[in-house]
């Protein structure tokens, strides 16, 4: 990543205006590695979900569903840009065509790499996935603790918010609905 010489001029005056000297020792580098943490955890704007699902679409027969779950997301909220920290569990019915796996994790990190609410953020996952892969059904839970809840504000330790989207047979079908919750919801395997 190049530098960002405006961020990091911004960083110098927070730390300013906070009454802290961001010329001693231990503050000298800190405007450089905000900047840079700050671009890396925003890379979500710089990325296009059906560049990362179309280059991996296969034909395929199946029909079942396709789950992939605790998938960990750190993401940052849109109101204080303090950490949210959290699993996705994203869910699929194929139509004649399957993703790569790696890639669902992929556009969770997408969505999760911008400034973000939860809410907006399951809806995202949920239409991107519906809208290349084309799917019979798409679900998508996420289970995530803000610490803009907890750090600040009401500060209610281990509060977690839960968030659903549900797109096609996940939305119609009571048995498909309830195949995903009670495989979302079910203890992992002891080897894993």
């Amino acid at each position: 990543m190049e530098p960002n010489p405006r961020i990091e001029a911004a960083v110098r005056t927070i730390l300013s205006e906070l009454g802290e000297d961001p010329g001693r020792e231990g503050l000298l580098q800190t405007p450089q590695r905000v900047a840079r943490a700050l671009e890396f955890l925003t890379e979500g704007y710089r990325l296009d979900p059906r560049e990362i699902l179309e280059k991996a679409l296969f034909r395929s027969s199946n029909d079942e569903m396709v789950l992939v779950r605790d998938i960990e997301f750190y993401s940052l909220c849109e109101h204080h840009m303090l950490p949210i920290i959290g699993r996705a569990h994203v869910a699929y019915i194929p139509d004649g065509k399957v993703v790569g796996l790696s890639k669902i994790p992929r556009v969770v990190n997408l969505y999760a790499r911008r400034l973000q609410i939860q809410e907006q953020m399951t809806e995202q996952i949920a239409d991107a996935i519906s809208e290349v892969i084309h799917p019979k059904g798409v679900a998508v839970v996420l289970h995530a603790r803000h610490m803009c809840m907890e750090m600040r504000g009401v500060e209610k330790i281990n509060s977690t918010t839960v968030t659903s989207a549900l797109r096609g047979l996940f939305k119609k079908d009571l048995r498909t609905r309830n195949e995903f919750y009670n495989l979302i919801n079910a203890p992992a395997p002891a080897n894993f």
